[in-house]
């Protein structure tokens, strides 16, 4: 974890040195600065340009000093709690550590009690779950890294939760540890075993067709392998075509790929190397004594079998990324790229 602190007087830096030193003894990459004509090396950048650089590569962001002057200074960077970075606030003397932005999917609360347990301070943090300890389907979301959307239903499910109304909760998929309070556990049509169905809800799934509640809270694991398989040389375009229509044909969503697999013949083709930068996922190749291991019924082609030593690169390739998970799309076939979809056995846990 990057975490960048800053502080604005030598009492507040004196407190970011203790800060620094107890989180990289666990083992996280602090970076100390501080802006005030009486530390020691002080940046000479203004705190807003500072703030912006920080924006972009940490983690976490920690102003040591007034609340005020840590406002003022993210306020122009502020986009989206799915992307903004975790942001503390500390008083100078290490009294107090302010949960002040990005407080559950940027882990921000969570920071705050660590920190706050690290300088034996008082963690103040004004998240309304948080407070009436209830379920945050946001933090739910990032502990079991999954996407979530849409976030303006995720906010209608806190304010339903916390007003006492019945919110739903469905998943295709298998979960451990006791539903937590307030949730009503339904079917795929948002049913809940009373014949009750509430209208706002969290579907657990990787379907675009799965919609049990009128205003659905889709959490989506990335559980889904993608294989492919292409002629040597292959023209990006073809490679981020034929993904992108393997996914319509599935209906499934594309936050739902974990990894982008292949045979390791393929390991340097451009086309699949542009595909997993552009859509930020890992490219993993497996050998052809791997991909034979892989027990199933697959679409066989000798040609295939003549160039890479196995009947079939996709399936196989995607069920072995899967985990031995069940191919969910069989080989799609177009332009000199083939594509196939497989479902890793993903669960998830109530704490």
């Amino acid at each position: 974890m990057k975490v960048s602190i800053l502080c604005f007087s030598l009492t507040g830096f004196q407190t970011g040195t203790r800060l620094k030193e107890a989180l990289q003894s666990a083992n996280c990459e602090v970076r100390l600065d501080g802006k005030s004509k009486y530390i020691e090396n002080s940046i000479e950048e203004s705190h807003t340009d500072w703030t912006a650089s920080q924006f972009e590569t940490a983690d976490v962001i920690v102003f040591v000093g007034a609340c005020g002057i840590a406002v003022r200074s993210i306020a122009p960077f502020v986009k989206s709690k799915k992307s903004d970075p975790a942001v503390l606030v500390i008083d100078e003397c290490g009294k107090f550590v302010i949960s002040l932005l990005s407080g559950h999917i940027g882990g921000a609360n969570e920071f705050t009690l660590k920190v706050a347990d690290l300088l034996h301070a008082e963690p103040v943090i004004t998240t309304a779950t948080d407070l009436h300890d209830a379920f945050a389907v946001d933090v739910f979301a990032t502990k079991n890294d999954c996407a979530i959307f849409p976030l303006m239903n995720a906010k209608e499910f806190s304010a339903a939760l916390l007003a006492g109304e019945a919110v739903g909760f469905y998943s295709d998929f298998e979960c451990e540890g006791e539903l937590p309070k307030g949730l009503v556990r339904c079917d795929v049509n948002g049913l809940a075993s009373t014949g009750e169905r509430p209208e706002v809800g969290v579907a657990v799934t990787v379907k675009k067709s799965c919609r049990p509640f009128d205003k659905t809270v889709y959490v989506v694991p990335k559980a889904v392998a993608l294989g492919m398989g292409c002629r040597r040389e292959k023209e990006a375009p073809a490679v981020f075509e034929a993904a992108k229509q393997t996914l319509e044909d599935s209906g499934l969503f594309k936050e739902a790929l974990s990894c982008i697999a292949s045979i390791d013949l393929k390991k340097d083709e451009v086309g699949l190397i542009s595909l997993s930068e552009d859509w930020n996922l890992p490219f993993i190749t497996y050998t052809e004594a791997e991909l034979q291991s892989v027990q199933g019924e697959f679409s066989s082609s000798v040609f295939v079998r003549t160039i890479t030593g196995v009947d079939n690169v996709c399936e196989r390739s995607a069920v072995f990324a899967a985990g031995n998970g069940p191919l969910i799309q069989k080989k799609y076939k177009g332009d000199g790229v083939t594509t196939a979809l497989a479902l890793s056995n993903w669960r998830f846990h109530f704490e």
